[in-house]
């Protein structure tokens, strides 16, 4: 029974997968936020990225990715989660709201030309959508990474990529393979001479 469910399970995130391959305006918008994230670096810019509990576990290795290392031995990019100072949010969280923490963060760090990488698998986070407005009122590049039907994100972002799936975990997974997909064509475009 337990070999069952994890070839089960292991088929479902394959099936995400396939749906993915399929879906070539959802590659052509990977592709054009990899323009998007080369053309932000070459003019000095950077990357900012949030999420809540899996998410931002993603946001933190697609942050990593960049300001460490894909493949290549290269400079770092500039490239940050937003959540990594447990105590600034904890303390907006108490003074503010749990809704205000990456808002008041893009207000602080972001500046117009950078981008903005607000990661849910609903769609539906508030303090994630919070953020994403106010990264268009500074005049970011705001990029939303769901599930399936995108949320209330997909009225807010310039890039929607949305995984056709609503089964968080396996959205979580291709949101990670998206995100290393990007981190590698953004590496390859900046330092593969």
């Amino acid at each position: 029974m337990q070999v069952e469910k994890v070839i089960s399970t292991i088929n479902s995130s394959i099936n995400v997968k396939k749906r993915i391959l399929k879906n070539k305006d959802l590659i052509i918008t990977m592709l054009k936020v990899v323009e998007e994230m080369v053309r932000a670096f070459k003019n000095d810019r950077k990357v900012l990225l949030c999420g809540n509990g899996g998410s931002a576990a993603d946001a933190q290795h697609i942050a990593a990715e960049l300001s460490g290392k894909f493949y290549f031995d290269r400079e770092p990019l500039f490239a940050e989660a937003l959540h990594v100072n447990t105590s600034y949010l904890t303390a907006v969280a108490n003074d503010y709201s749990y809704d205000e923490v990456y808002s008041r963060l893009v207000k602080a760090k972001g500046r117009r030309g950078d981008i903005l990488i607000g990661i849910s698998t609903s769609g539906n986070s508030e303090n994630v959508v919070k953020a994403i407005k106010t990264a268009n009122s500074i005049g970011m590049i705001t990029i939303g990474m769901t599930g399936r039907t995108g949320g209330k994100i997909k009225d807010v972002c310039k890039y929607l990529i949305n995984v056709p799936s609503e089964d968080t975990p396996r959205i979580q997974e291709a949101h990670i393979m998206i995100g290393h997909i990007i981190c590698e064509l953004v590496e390859k475009e900046l330092f593969n001479d």
